[in-house]
This record gives structure tokens, sequence and C-alpha cells, in this order.
């Protein structure tokens, strides 16, 4: 009768609050939907092909493409972009230190080369909302370089 589903309501209204409760404890902790947290959704992998890159065309495309911008030392600082060492396996907004866009932290990216190899292109279509103002680099040669170059800076 009216006595069950008025305890039933009940029921239903407790649950409410207590997943929303845990909603905002996760936010108070930093919770948020990362790709890392249990929020968030992963990006797949693009379906592409990463040619071999050359190693050393690859450092000066760094020093003249990136270094405004990004270190690609161990330990080294944020700049207007962040450090990139050991970028490749990190999920997407991660790196400790450095104020990501809300749309790099939630993602679902976790770096690849092949979701570097497709970000390069355009970052801000890649990645709609990021604060990378960098056009991209539009030769698939140039990218496979400079991420031949990126994945020898980790350890």
């Amino acid at each position: 009768g009216i006595n069950a589903e008025y305890m039933g309501a009940q029921a239903i209204l407790a649950q409410a609050i207590f997943a929303q409760a845990i909603l905002n404890a996760r936010q108070r902790s930093h919770w948020k939907a990362r790709s890392t947290g249990p929020l968030a959704m992963s990006r797949a992998e693009p379906d592409v092909e990463v040619p071999e890159g050359d190693i050393k065309k690859g450092a000066k495309l760094f020093k003249t493409k990136c270094a405004q911008c990004h270190t690609d030392t161990k330990g080294g600082p944020a700049k207007q972009g962040p450090n990139l060492w050991g970028i490749l396996g990190r999920p997407a907004g991660s790196k400790e230190g450095f104020p990501y866009s809300e749309s790099n932290k939630s993602s679902g990216i976790t770096w690849s080369e092949k979701h570097l190899f497709e970000y390069l292109i355009a970052p801000s279509k890649y990645i709609v909302g990021t604060k990378m103002v960098f056009a991209g680099l539009k030769k698939e040669k140039e990218r496979a370089d400079l991420i031949t170059y990126i994945a020898s800076r980790q350890d």
C-alpha cells in the first residue's frame, strides 16, 4: 500500500543523495572526469600507420617548432606548454604542475604515436578547446620524424 510506496520513494531519494555525495567528494578530491579517472571514456587509437621517422630531423623539428613552448628533458619545467618528457603512455592533461584545459583533461586520450600523428596535424581540431595554439604539421614525414624524436625522450 501507501506505506510501501513511501518507503520505496524514501530509498530512491536516499540513493540519489548518496550518489550526489560521492560525485561531490570526487570533484573535491580532483577525481573530475580525467582520462585517468573512473568517470572518463577513453578515446580509441586512430586507425593510422605511423611511418618510420628520422630522429635527427625530429630533434631539429622539436627545436624549431616545439621548444618555444615545451621542454623535453627529464624533470624539465613547464613553459607555455607542459614538459613532454615521457609523454607516450601518459593520459592527456595529467602532467603535474601544468594547468591544462578541461577539454584536454577529459579527452580520454592516452598519448601514443598514433594519437600524436593525428593530433599534430591540427591540435585544436583533435582536441577542441585545447590551449595549444600551434597550427600543426601537415607533412606526414615531419610528423613521423618528430614522433620518432619524442619517443626517444623517455625512460
